[in-house]
């Protein structure tokens, strides 16, 4: 894998970005701001641009972070965020009301202590609530027009309602879950990211670790680890999709890297507008991961990983049904990845 630039619009965002999600919420306990703040100030040492956040992220304790953290560094970095799925009473709460848009939109200002954000994602289409699409979008075109966002994105949606979406504003990027074990965008997404001139942004890219760590075991998860209601980490599931591990180990030696560098540089040969974003609250990972950008690995190998890993190889669904309700995608057929 050659280490070459990646844009979204016309920016150079570096080829690897991080997802900042982990270091607050999401797959445990956070981390000490401390350790957390570490692994920022890594990245920015290694030359990392894309940092991506939320405002749902820790409940905006992870836009504070970040905002603390690379505040200094403003200007050398590309500062993604999200509206439209927020935490309101300790609990997660779609809304893609524009005023609702709004008020997130300046509090996350605040926390993230700057004064415009380079991409802002709506995190969620809110059909369960019939908000059109025209209508959030349309809220924040208005806030690329009043000079606080520079280009917005939308999250975990479908080809049509990208479509729907650009002819109301550009939209510069689609952020969606994408890696060998989750590949329903392959379905229309990332070919209507193409024909718009949209940056596909790939979330999860390691499969919640299990493309990173090949002893991981879910028996092992905190009680607040999101993972832990996820289909394929349970019961029977997960002891068929553990079966796939020594053959990816494999792979990964004879293309002398790691099971997550091999992912990695898999999902970055499916096309220069595929960005992944690994989230970690660890340096030696965050080293490793950044690391694949500058890897090359035969094409035979990764054909023979993308034939063990196929959209039917994939052991139950990557969210639970009231989950799965929220998500505006297409999807696979059942069993399948």
């Amino acid at each position: 894998m050659k280490n070459h630039t990646r844009k979204i619009g016309s920016v150079d965002v570096g080829v690897i970005g991080l997802g900042c999600m982990n270091l607050s919420h999401g797959y445990g306990p956070a981390i000490n701001q401390h350790d957390a703040k570490s692994v920022l100030f890594g990245a920015v040492d290694r030359g990392v641009k894309h940092f991506d956040t939320a405002a749902l992220y820790g409940f905006g304790k992870n836009e504070e972070l970040v905002g603390d953290a690379l505040k200094d560094v403003r200007k050398n970095i590309y500062l993604a965020s999200k509206c439209g799925m927020t935490g309101v009473d300790g609990k997660r709460v779609i809304d893609g009301r524009p005023e609702a848009l709004r008020k997130t939109l300046d509090e996350a200002l605040i926390r993230l202590q700057t004064d415009v954000i380079d991409l802002y994602y709506l995190h969620r289409f809110d059909k369960l609530n019939e908000i059109p699409i025209e209508e959030s979008v349309g809220e924040m075109g208005r806030m690329v027009e009043a000079g606080k966002v520079k280009q917005i994105g939308l999250s975990e949606v479908s080809a049509d309602t990208i479509y729907k979406a650009h002819t109301e504003f550009p939209i510069a990027a689609v952020q969606s879950e994408y890696s060998l074990w989750s590949r329903n965008v392959e379905v229309a997404v990332l070919d209507a990211c193409k024909e718009i001139g949209a940056a596909f942004v790939a979330f999860s890219p390691l499969g919640r670790g299990f493309l990173a760590d090949l002893e991981l075991d879910p028996s092992d998860f905190s009680e607040s680890d999101i993972r832990r209601g996820m289909p394929r980490f349970q019961s029977p599931h997960f002891e068929e999709n553990r079966k796939l591990r020594p053959p990816v180990a494999q792979l990964a030696e004879e293309a002398n890297c790691t099971p997550a560098q091999l992912a990695l540089c898999w999902l970055m040969s499916k096309g220069d507008n595929v960005i992944p974003i690994p989230g970690t609250t660890s340096l030696t990972h965050l080293e490793e991961n950044i690391g694949a950008s500058s890897i090359a690995v035969d094409s035979e190998i990764l054909r023979k990983l993308e034939t063990l890993l196929t959209q039917g190889s994939i052991s139950g669904g990557r969210y639970p049904a009231s989950t799965q309700e929220e998500i505006d995608t297409e999807e696979l057929p059942a069993g399948q990845a």
